[in-house]
């Protein structure tokens, strides 16, 4: 009896270990978009590869940030660039509020006027494809 019981908890910590959470699944693919959507206006890009995703709808400011390349052929160890964007809302229409590339940060409040220069010329692309 004891072998019965040992095998059932054996078999049930087994499937247990099988069945597993999946991984969190995105937050809001919209505000994603409008993050990939700053990326490429800023890098002058039709196109980026987007590695891992995540988003942040419930956080003031909502945002997103996520690993990109810009390779066509884009390997997994090619996604080590990372953008981070905030926005006033987190339905559309977002407002750019602020976003950073690797460790530049451009925003309305920036101390390098080419770095508020960059942050309008964004947010201006990103009103125009309303």
């Amino acid at each position: 009896m004891r072998h019965v019981v040992f095998a059932a908890a054996a078999a049930s910590a087994a499937l247990a270990g099988l069945v597993q959470a999946p991984p969190a699944a995105a937050q809001s693919p919209q505000l994603e978009q409008a993050c990939v959507s700053v990326a490429k206006n800023f890098l002058l890009v039709q196109s980026i590869k987007t590695g891992i995703v995540q988003s942040f709808p419930e956080l003031d400011p909502p945002g997103a940030r996520l690993t990109y390349s810009t390779r066509e052929d884009a390997k997994p160890t090619d996604y080590n660039n990372e953008i981070d964007c905030q926005f006033d809302k987190a339905a559309p229409p977002f407002g750019l509020v602020r976003f950073c590339i690797s460790k530049t940060c451009y925003g309305p409040g920036e101390q390098e006027p080419e770095n508020r220069r960059r942050f309008e010329e964004v947010k201006a692309m990103m009103a125009r494809q309303k």
